[in-house]
C-alpha cells in the first residue's frame, strides 16, 4: 500500500472536546472498517482549523470514499514519496 498525507479543513477543529473527536475516530474506524484492508488510518494532527492524516491506502479513491462516508472533507491528498528526519543531515 502506498502512504498518503490528507489534509482536511475543519475550522474550528481545535474546539472539539475529547469526546467529539473521539466519536469522530470511532465513526472512521467503523467505516474504515467496512471498506476492508486496503485503507488504513495512522495518526491524525489536529491544528486550529485543520487535520492532518496519515493513511495506508492502495489507492486515493478509497480515501476519497471514506471521506465522503464520514462526511469529513479530504481536502488535499499527497502520496508521501519520501521521509527525512534529522539524522539524514548528520
Amino acid at each position: 500500500m502506498r502512504k498518503y498525507l490528507i489534509e482536511r479543513e475543519i475550522p474550528g477543529v481545535a474546539r472539539m472536546s475529547p469526546a467529539e473527536l473521539r466519536a469522530v475516530a470511532q465513526k472512521s474506524n467503523g467505516i474504515l472498517r467496512d471498506l476492508g484492508p486496503s485503507i488504513q488510518w495512522v495518526q491524525s494532527f489536529v491544528t486550529a482549523d485543520k487535520f492532518y492524516c496519515l493513511y495506508y491506502a492502495a489507492t486515493p479513491e478509497l480515501i476519497e470514499e471514506h471521506a465522503r462516508c464520514t462526511g469529513i472533507p479530504a481536502d488535499r491528498i499527497s502520496e508521501v514519496v519520501g521521509v527525512i528526519d534529522p539524522t539524514d543531515g548528520a
